[in-house]
């Protein structure tokens, strides 16, 4: 097993840990979610043997390659890339759960496709909460709607929200982006419906998406080191 790996994932474990402790919040309410994209089966298994069990991915197709080669492992496969329309299918059928939904059109084809042998897809609706013209997600006005659309189709569940908010300046800048998103994730609970997953977070606003209610972060470089 490479060290590095394993070493990276006890370092960022150790960051989940204090950032908790600094909120007041318990240790076990924030999950690592594993960013392997552009990483190939090998660095997943050092990455499982390292205790990990939750990978993501952006890209579909090279996605698919490798879940394929590591069906061996008990893995959780997560979808945290733009989906098209015809690529749909693909992760309907390969993996456990999706950040990236942001239209109806593709939460209904994921209903659709679900193979009914699989449990539902677990979902979270993509939001863009500060408005950032490169990144995709639903606006906060047309979330409600959405939201509900999107829990009442049959093959999906609806866990939660993810963010990918612009990089900020400050640390105050970005805590005021991610309590945006957790202000959203609570009204549309309010709304009734149940959710429990806010997937915000990643290496550089780690901290600051956990003291704002994060439940699962996401980190790539920070695990497997800079993208080859």
């Amino acid at each position: 097993m490479n060290p590095s790996i394993a070493d990276n994932i006890a370092r960022v474990q150790a960051q989940i840990l204090a950032a908790c402790q600094a909120a007041g919040r318990a240790p076990g309410s924030v999950r690592l979610l594993a960013v392997s994209k552009t990483w190939g089966p090998d660095a997943v298994r050092q990455a499982h043997a390292a205790g990990l069990t939750a990978f993501g991915e952006n890209y579909i197709q090279e996605a698919v390659d490798k879940i394929t080669a590591l069906r061996d492992l008990p893995l959780e496969w997560h979808c945290i890339g733009p989906i098209q329309s015809n690529k749909t299918r693909l992760v309907a059928e390969h993996f456990d759960w999706v950040h990236s939904v942001d239209r109806l059109k593709i939460a209904q084809r994921l209903s659709e496709q679900r193979p009914a042998h699989l449990p539902p897809l677990q979902v979270c609706i993509q939001v863009n909460v500060d408005g950032g013209e490169t990144k995709s997600g639903v606006s906060p006005q047309e979330l409600p709607a959405l939201a509900q659309a999107v829990a009442a189709l049959p093959r999906l569940q609806l866990r939660g929200l993810m963010t990918i908010p612009e990089p900020a300046e400050t640390d105050a800048q970005m805590r005021a982006v991610h309590a945006q998103a957790k202000a959203l994730f609570e009204a549309l609970r309010q709304q009734g419906l149940l959710l429990d997953t806010l997937s915000m977070g990643m290496s550089a606003d780690m901290a600051a998406a956990i003291a704002k209610g994060s439940t699962m972060v996401r980190v790539g470089t920070g695990i497997f080191g800079a993208r080859h």
